[in-house]
Parts: C-alpha cells; structure tokens; sequence
C-alpha cells in the first residue's frame, strides 16, 4: 500500500521519536532541523532531508513541526505561509490553549489546515498505541489523517475547538504532577518502616483503579454542583487524614503536601460544607 508521505519539522528528541516512527510505518518521510546534522540518523534510515522549511512544507501534504515553543513556531511558519496553503499542519509544540487558538485563526487565514496536538507521553513512548496524542481543531481533518497519525500513539479527538489539547495537556500534567507527589510522599513513609517501592508500588497502582472509580462519580457531582456525601464525607476524611500526617511524622517525612489537603478541607468544612463529598473542594480552586 501507498502510505502518506509527511514532513516533520523540528528534530529534537521528541520531533525525531515522530520522524522514526512515521518511518518505521512506511511513510516517506522529509525532515527539517535548524542545526541539519540533527537529520543525520534519520536520513540514514530513510528520510529525505530538506535543506529550507519551505522545501520541507512543499515536500508533503501532511506537515508536522514540533519545536521548542509557540513563538518558535511562528518564526518558522510565517514565512512560508504561502507554501502551507492547502496544506494540513499538525502542531504538537506544547503551548498555552489561547496560542494554539491563536495559530489555528493564522492557519485559516492563509488557507491552511490546522490540527492542535497535545503528546501525552515521553519520547520513548511514541509509536505505542496504549499512549495518547490529543487532537483539537477539525475532525475532518483528523479523521482524513488518522491512519498515519495513529503511528505515533492512539489519536484522541477532542473536537473542534483548537485549545483543548493545550488545555487538556496542561491540566493532566498537573494531575501527574499531583499523583507523583502523593506517591512519593507515600512511598518514603512506608519506605521509613522498610518497605521497598517496589512493593509499595505494586498496591498503590491497584489503589489508583479504586481511585479512578470516584473521580468518575465526582465528575457528575462535579458537572451538576451538586456533592452528596453518600460515600465519604470531608468531615470523615479530616479525621482520615490526621492518620497520615501523624504516622508521616512520627517518622521525619515531610508533610507539606497533606497539610495542604487538610487545609482545603477544613476550609470546606469552616464554610459549611463538612457533609459534602470531597469533590465539594473544587470550589477553592475555582475563580472567584
């Protein structure tokens, strides 16, 4: 079978871990990097490298660039404007929701085709369908270029409003940010007693399913502003979590993270809502 040729532009480890998988796939493939021997490795294994972002744009319909930022972007981007045109650009550069919003009325403006990304993995993940690479912009699109952007991981679409990736993006690294603190925290207080990580691990990922099970309740409590404490109320888990913070310190570990928690709650309580679920607390993060 023919498969759709791509162009990537920007060959840091991220940019070549696409590059090598469109390659792996069977895509020819056209890479372009401002510093060319970056395109070394690639072009060894069957890339074509072009020697301007232009040529690198004209080489395909499909045109992927992930570089350092949004600004890198539209240095890049802007003066080729007119070769773009008709084209798909795929931008998988991190940003802000209000930049990729920003690129995707330029992209209409000059007649181009544009699809927000968000990479939900690390360089060594790309190409493995268990991670996701998040996509806002047009569905169309997405779903016109799907089978040879599903090389990189499984395309997740989250419709046609270009931020979402960014926004989603954003707001899952600071659910991993959260869950790796509580984890470590964790693991050093049942380290302090002997316990290897390893092990620790191995329950604390069988814990996260129960805990995936009540953020999927929250999340319609959430919705409706509506938090019935027909599970577990934030009065109980104030008790609940004077536990942690007693055994964390009568060991030496560093409780800042949990008295935050206890702070947030016990707002939630001092305002009233002690009754509520926990899923009340998103109030203190919300703009007032």
């Amino acid at each position: 079978m023919n498969k759709q040729s791509v162009t990537v532009i920007g060959l840091g480890q991220m940019g070549t871990a696409l590059a090598d998988a469109f390659l792996a796939a069977g895509h020819p493939t056209t890479v372009w990097n401002r510093t060319p021997g970056r395109a070394d490795a690639l072009v060894a294994r069957g890339a074509t490298r072009a020697a301007s972002v232009a040529e690198a744009a004209r080489a395909s319909e499909l045109v992927v660039v992930c570089v350092l930022d949004d600004a890198a972007v539209r240095e890049l981007l802007v003066p080729v404007a007119d070769v773009l045109r008709g084209r798909v650009l795929v931008n998988l550069t991190s940003g802000s929701p209000e930049q990729a919003r920003a690129q995707a009325r330029w992209a209409a403006e000059h007649g181009v085709g544009y699809l927000d990304g968000g990479i939900m993995t690390t360089p060594p993940g790309i190409g493995d369908s268990a991670n996701m690479i998040l996509y806002a912009g047009s569905p169309e699109l997405l779903a016109a270029h799907r089978e040879a952007l599903r090389v990189l991981g499984d395309p997740v679409d989250l419709g046609p409003d270009a931020g979402l990736a960014s926004l989603y993006d954003a707001g899952l690294l600071g659910l991993m940010w959260s869950v790796f603190g509580g984890w470590l925290h964790a693991a050093a207080l049942a380290g302090a007693d002997g316990v290897p990580a390893r092990d620790f691990t191995a329950i604390a990922t069988r814990w996260l399913g129960t805990v995936s099970w009540f953020m999927t309740g929250y999340a319609g409590q959430i919705d409706a502003g509506e938090y019935p404490g027909d599970d577990a109320t934030i009065d109980v888990q104030v008790a609940a979590i004077g536990h942690l913070l007693h055994a964390a310190e009568a060991r030496g570990i560093d409780n800042r993270l949990p008295e935050l928690h206890l702070e947030l709650m016990r707002g939630a309580v001092d305002a009233g809502h002690g009754g509520d679920s926990y899923a009340r607390i998103i109030e203190a993060f919300r703009a007032k």
